[in-house]
């Protein structure tokens, strides 16, 4: 049976809003906790602002852990922390969980990569003028990569819209799972398309942005 337009686009207008939901949440949540990670690997490492070499290696290790295990994985194995923060391992509020959590882990790694890659000059010649190590953080480290740190928040966005169309997996919803029920299911490829086409277009405006934001901060 086709999927009728006319009656049904409430079903698709619930689905797109239940993917921004889930991008927005997690990217929030992982967007924040990620940074926060991604400063302390990069001021506890050697030769570092804060240099903490046990710090260093349990993050550093946990991050190396955390990132290569496939979503799907991932999704499943964290059930336990989900049901202990959501109450169920089902529905849109129980896929946010272990998607934010992959979201800050990647994260973190993307900061900590942009800021290693700052020059040392900028750094030690404000701590020869007296600037506390918070100081340096805000006034010096984090506005100098601002914009690759832009870019890296934008591919993580990209990531994170990849991760939610596996939300239907634990009845999270979502376009993912929409071009799956109402297309694939239904041999009704031109709901799947179009479900494609409308998640390509928000990713594509999501980096249209990003690209604009740093080319702005590069030049200011």
């Amino acid at each position: 049976m086709k999927f009728d337009w006319a009656e049904n686009w409430p079903q698709f207008a619930e689905a797109f809003g239940q993917t921004i939901y889930i991008v927005a949440i997690a990217m929030g949540v992982g967007g924040i906790v990620g940074l926060v990670l991604g400063l302390a690997l990069y001021t506890t490492r050697r030769g570092g602002l804060l240099q903490n070499t046990a710090v260093f290696t349990v993050l550093n290790v946990l991050v190396n852990f955390i990132r290569p295990i496939p979503f799907v994985i991932f999704l499943t194995a964290v059930g336990p922390v989900t049901i202990a923060i959501t109450g169920s391992r089902i529905g849109t509020e129980a896929f946010i969980v272990p998607a934010a959590i992959m979201a800050s882990f990647a994260t973190s790694r993307i900061v900590e990569q942009n800021l290693v890659a700052l020059d040392r000059g900028m750094i030690e010649a404000a701590r020869s003028m007296g600037a506390s190590p918070l100081r340096i953080i805000f006034t010096v480290v984090i506005p100098e990569a601002l914009a690759p740190l832009i870019l890296g928040y934008t591919f993580i966005f990209v990531a994170v819209v990849d991760m939610s169309a596996l939300a239907g997996l634990v009845g999270g919803g979502g376009l993912g799972d929409f071009a799956l029920t109402q297309g694939y299911q239904r041999f009704d490829w031109a709901v799947t398309w179009i479900t494609v086409l409308v998640i390509v277009a928000l990713v594509q405006v999501v980096q249209f942005v990003g690209n604009s934001l740093a080319r702005r901060v590069l030049h200011r």
